[in-house]
C-alpha cells in the first residue's frame, strides 16, 4: 500500500512537471506557472489592468505570462513600446489566430487579420478607399457637422430629463462611418442602427470580459454552453449581409457610391483567385464600422463627463472658441490651428480615456529581440497602453486630467511622443484612418 502511494505520488509529480509550461531561454521573466492554468490565478477576472501594473512593478517593463498553456509577453512603458511597435514594427505585426475574437469573426476582416499578403492588400485598399470617400477632406467635415445637429437636437429634447448620452454618442459616431461605408445615415430610432450598436456593445463586453479570457486560455471548454456562446449568434453579420445584399441589387458597376460599392467593383476586377470575397467584405465593413464607432463614441463620452466635472476647463474652451469664431455659427477643422487649448483638451481626453487599454493583441512574425530578451516567433504580444499614457517622466501630470500635458510654456499645443491612444505604427494608422476622435471632437 505504501509503495503504491509513493508510485502514485511520483506519477503525479512527473505529470505536474510535464504539463507545466516552461519559459524559453532568455524569455522575459514572470510569475511562477501552474500546469494547465498558467498564470490565470495572477489575474483578477473583473479588472486585470491593475494586475498588469502590479506585475510590472515586480518583473519590469517587459515580462511574460502564460494564459493557460500559451505564453504571452506584456509590454509596458514608452521605451519598450517604441522599440516593439515602431522600430521593429514588422517583427511584431502578426496577430494571434486562435483567440475568441478570431473564432467569432471566422478569421475574416482586417483588424484581426494576420500579417501577410491578404492583410497588406486589404489595408492598402482601406486606406485608399476611405480617403477617397472623404476621410481628411471637406466632405467628411460636412458629414460630422450635419450629425452634430442631430446630436444637439437629441440633447435639447432631453432637457430636464434623466438621460444617458452613451447611446447618443454611439449613434452619432456610427452614422458618420455608415455614410462612408454604406452611403446612408440612420435615424437614431432606426432598428438597423439600434441592432448594430447593441450587437457591438454586447460583443465588446464579452470580448473584453472574463469569459473570453477563459475561452482563450482553456481550449477544452470552447464547445460548452457557457456565456461566451452568445457572441456566436452573429446578429451583426446578419445586418452586414443585409446591407451588402442591398448594394448588390442597386449598384452600378464602375460608379461606386461608397466603400461597399468600391469593394464589390474590386472583387469583380480581381476575379475568383483573390482574397477579396463577399464573406470577407461583410466582416471587413463591420470591422471598420466598429473601429469607427466604439473608440470615437467612448472618447466623446469620456470628454463629456470630464468637462462636466471640470467646469473651469469647459469655460476656457468656450472662451477660446468664441474668440476664434468671432460670431461664426460653425467651427471648421482648420480652426484647430488657432485653438491650442481646445486641441490640448481633445488630446488629454484621448489620453485619459485610454479607450483600447490593451490595444489589439499582436504576435511576433519571426524570432526577435526586445529590450535584451529573446521572443520566439508566434508569441502573443499584449500592449499595456496605460503604462505609456500615464507614465511618470513622460507627462507633466500623468495621473490627472490636465490639458497642460499638451501645452508648452508659451501655451502652444505640443504632442508628446508618448501619446499613443490606440497603439503605434501600422496598428494605429488603421484605427486613426477609420476613426480619428480628434477630428470629431473639435
Amino acid at each position: 500500500m505504501f509503495v503504491s502511494l509513493i508510485l502514485l505520488w511520483l506519477c503525479l509529480c512527473i505529470l505536474f512537471f510535464q504539463l507545466k509550461p516552461r519559459r524559453p531561454k532568455n524569455f522575459p521573466p514572470g510569475p511562477p506557472v501552474l500546469p494547465m492554468l498558467g498564470n490565470l490565478l495572477h489575474l483578477s477576472l473583473d479588472n486585470p489592468l491593475k494586475d498588469f501594473d502590479r506585475l510590472r512593478n515586480s518583473y519590469g517593463n517587459v515580462y511574460s505570462l502564460f494564459l493557460g498553456p500559451k505564453p504571452a509577453v506584456i509590454i509596458n512603458g514608452f521605451k519598450a513600446m517604441k522599440e516593439a511597435m515602431v522600430i521593429k514594427a514588422t517583427d511584431f505585426a502578426g496577430r494571434p489566430q486562435d483567440l475568441f475574437v478570431n473564432d467569432v469573426s471566422k478569421r475574416k476582416g482586417v483588424i484581426l487579420a494576420d500579417y501577410g499578403e491578404s492583410w497588406r492588400d486589404h489595408r492598402r485598399f482601406a486606406l485608399m478607399t476611405l480617403r477617397n470617400f472623404g476621410l481628411g477632406k471637406k466632405s467628411m467635415e460636412e458629414r460630422i457637422s450635419e450629425e452634430i445637429q442631430h446630436t444637439i437636437k437629441t440633447l435639447e429634447n432631453n432637457i430636464g430629463k434623466l438621460f444617458s448620452p452613451q447611446i447618443m454618442f454611439h449613434n452619432a459616431a456610427s452614422n458618420i462611418i455608415c455614410q462612408v461605408l454604406f452611403g446612408k445615415r440612420f435615424e437614431y430610432d432606426d432598428e438597423i442602427i439600434k441592432t448594430i450598436v447593441q450587437c457591438f456593445t454586447r460583443n465588446s463586453k464579452i470580448a473584453n470580459g472574463p469569459w473570453a479570457m477563459i475561452y482563450d486560455s482553456i481550449p477544452l471548454i470552447r464547445q460548452l454552453p457557457l456565456p461566451f456562446r452568445e457572441a456566436f449568434k452573429n446578429i451583426c453579420v446578419d445586418v452586414g449581409t443585409h446591407l451588402v445584399n442591398e448594394h448588390k441589387e442597386t449598384r452600378i458597376p464602375g460608379k461606386p457610391r461608397d466603400f461597399v460599392d468600391c469593394y464589390l467593383d474590386e472583387m469583380e476586377k480581381r476575379g475568383d483567385d483573390s482574397s477579396f470575397s463577399e464573406d470577407q467584405l461583410i466582416i471587413y465593413a463591420l470591422d471598420l464600422h466598429f473601429a469607427g464607432t466604439d473608440t470615437t463614441s467612448n472618447t466623446l463620452l469620456t470628454g463629456f463627463f470630464y468637462l462636466i466635472n471640470y467646469p473651469h476647463i469647459q469655460d476656457k474652451c468656450q472662451q477660446e472658441i468664441d474668440r476664434v469664431l468671432e460670431g461664426k455659427q460653425q467651427v471648421t477643422f482648420e480652426d484647430r490651428h488657432n485653438m491650442p487649448y481646445m486641441q490640448a483638451v481633445i488630446h488629454e481626453v484621448q489620453r485619459i480615456a485610454n479607450t483600447v487599454p490593451l490595444s489589439v493583441f499582436h504576435s511576433t512574425t519571426k524570432e526577435t529581440e526586445l529590450m535584451g530578451y529573446t521572443i520566439p516567433k508566434g508569441t502573443m504580444i499584449i500592449q499595456n497602453m496605460g503604462s505609456v499614457l500615464r507614465e511618470e517622466g513622460q507627462w507633466k501630470f500623468p495621473h490627472d486630467f490636465n490639458p497642460e500635458n499638451f501645452l508648452n510654456e508659451k501655451g502652444e499645443f505640443v504632442k508628446p511622443e508618448a501619446f499613443m491612444p490606440f497603439s503605434a505604427g501600422t496598428d494605429a494608422e488603421m484605427f486613426l484612418t477609420s476613426s480619428d476622435p480628434s477630428s470629431c471632437l473639435i
